[in-house]
């Protein structure tokens, strides 16, 4: 069968050795991309198939029910609250798009999967894992840019402006993935790296790593549109000698600097002392000291609790345990604040399934149990960051004054 004729989405064929490789720019959320990857693999002219997906982002779209098996506990105690939440907020962006579309997101992805499969043709993963890109991306980018990209996430959710079929074409210019972001990448090099150009060069090393030996001969790859130009930049160039070196360099997390993280214990140091002062001039100077201290730092918490729509023994227990745990960096405010949340609240099977489809919209992310979950977490540990620094400030300036 006669492979379709060239049209819709960006097109580039590159040629490595006995190798042709035909990169296929998408939307992802196009229904005239799923149908064109269709078309091009029912058209016999290729024998493997490659397609911008991680594992990760492959067990959600061909196993819409992985959701349920996430672990809430392991996500929090393994510091990957935050990750979640954006993955979700990123997902929720593409949901409303695709349902403006009238098609599900990663249908193109998806199209690409089943008839690789239904033809007996092998799929190959070759994107970064989505979890390793966001977190290159927060250690990347300076601190006071992370609120822009927070801000960016948060804008998503609640613009509700329809987008055309014309509009949806148009995203063949960019990569949906990363529109939230594209106002900062274009402004950011150090958010465009992580973001768009590490993927580019990943994505070449992955193809250079599963057909090094030139054993497909017509490889079909499927990928976002913006990433069109950097992959083929990096095919055409000459090959590494060992890509399976330089891919796992891209795959690492730079390691966190130690010296931030005393930072806490410092912190309850000058506490504790500011309290030990307190009582050493005056015992009622420093019952004083420490009923600010739980009051301001309980009330920040229960009240940021409280915004995420908490059940009102998880915004009283938050109450009291917040001072608590500001007093020992090993646990915090938000673990405690979930624990109970989900113990007065535990979603069920049906809260993990409908999940991406919730917070897809601003109100599914306080409706569905397993994001107000995590929204209690987050929620509750910045109150009490916060209470425990005004409070911090608030005894050393009763000392000072006094």
């Amino acid at each position: 069968m006669a492979p379709p004729a060239q049209s819709g989405g960006p097109r580039r064929e590159i040629s490595i050795g006995d190798s042709c490789y035909t990169l296929l720019g998408t939307a992802h959320v196009s229904r005239a991309s799923a149908e064109e990857v269709t078309d091009l693999i029912r058209s016999g002219e290729f024998d493997a198939v490659a397609v911008e997906l991680c594992s990760t982002r492959f067990q959600s779209l061909t196993q819409p029910d992985s959701m349920a098996r996430m672990d809430l506990f392991q996500v929090m105690r393994e510091g990957k609250a935050g990750m979640v939440a954006a993955s979700l907020a990123l997902g929720a962006y593409q949901q409303r798009v695709a349902e403006q579309a009238g098609i599900q997101p990663g249908a193109e992805m998806k199209a690409a999967v089943d008839e690789a499969k239904a033809a007996g043709l092998p799929v190959m993963l070759v994107d970064r894992d989505i979890g390793i890109t966001l977190r290159r991306v927060y250690h990347n980018v300076p601190w006071w840019q992370r609120f822009s990209l927070i801000s960016g996430l948060m804008a998503s959710l609640v613009t509700r402006q329809d987008i055309s079929p014309e509009e949806i074409e148009q995203l063949k210019e960019g990569d949906v993935l990363e529109s939230t972001f594209a106002e900062f990448a274009e402004r950011s090099e150090r958010l465009y790296q992580p973001l768009i150009a590490e993927r580019d060069s990943y994505m070449a090393l992955r193809l250079q790593e599963e057909n090094g030996d030139g054993r497909y001969r017509n490889v079909l790859v499927v990928i976002g549109a913006g990433h069109l130009k950097g992959l083929a930049q990096h095919l055409e160039a000459p090959a590494p000698a060992d890509p399976t070196a330089e891919r796992e360099q891209l795959d690492t997390v730079p390691k966190k600097v130690r010296w931030p993280r005393m930072i806490p214990w410092i912190i309850v140091a000058l506490i504790l002392s500011g309290f030990v002062i307190g009582f050493t001039r005056n015992p009622q100077l420093g019952a004083q000291l420490v009923g600010e201290w739980f009051l301001i730092n309980g009330v920040l918490s229960a009240a940021a609790a409280t915004l995420a729509w908490a059940h009102p023994v998880t915004i009283i227990g938050t109450f009291f345990a917040a001072p608590l745990t500001s007093l020992n960096p090993t646990i915090g405010a938000g673990f405690v604040a979930a624990a109970i949340e989900m113990t007065m609240r535990k979603p069920n099977v049906g809260h993990f399934a409908s999940l991406r489809t919730d917070v897809a919209s601003l109100k599914g992310w306080w409706r569905n149990r397993v994001s107000r979950t995590l929204l209690v977490f987050l929620f509750a540990t910045l109150g009490s960051a916060a209470g425990t620094y005004i409070a911090g400030f608030r005894i050393f300036e009763r000392l000072i004054t006094m």
